[in-house]
């Protein structure tokens, strides 16, 4: 059964990008679990598409073997990847907030500035400290 054309551009395009060392998904490793990772497929569709594994077979002449502790060093990477992420992400929300907190505040001003000014034309007089009812 062959794959769905929107998987097949799915696979092209992560074959491209695996090829060309520029990964969005995985660890850039030539293999085919990647590739189904990098089109975020399933194992399945990737061996389903024999005409998209041919071309994988021709341009990775043979897989890429990684030492233990170029493993290690890319897990490494991929999770500092994802704390980096996770703490830009958590930045953002702290900075929206932090604008809309400097937005009420200016709205406040601007609401204090204007019930002085009604206070001034009545003749009333506000002291630092005092309370009025």
């Amino acid at each position: 059964m062959p794959v769905s054309a929107a998987s097949a551009q799915k696979l092209r395009a992560a074959m491209a990008r695996l090829l060309a060392g520029e990964p969005l998904h995985t660890d850039g490793a030539l293999t085919k679990e990647n590739l189904a990772r990098e089109a975020q497929v399933s194992h399945a569709t990737v061996h389903r598409a024999e005409d998209i594994l041919a071309e994988w077979d021709a341009q990775v002449a043979r897989p890429v073997l990684r030492t233990p502790g170029e493993v290690q060093r890319d897990d490494t990477i991929a999770k500092l990847r994802k704390q980096l992420r996770e703490a830009r992400q958590q930045a953002s929300e702290v900075q929206g907030k932090l604008d809309a907190l400097a937005t009420v505040t200016a709205n406040l001003y601007a609401e204090n500035l204007t019930l002085k000014k009604r206070l001034g034309r009545k003749g009333i007089v506000v002291l630092p400290g005092s309370e009025q009812q």
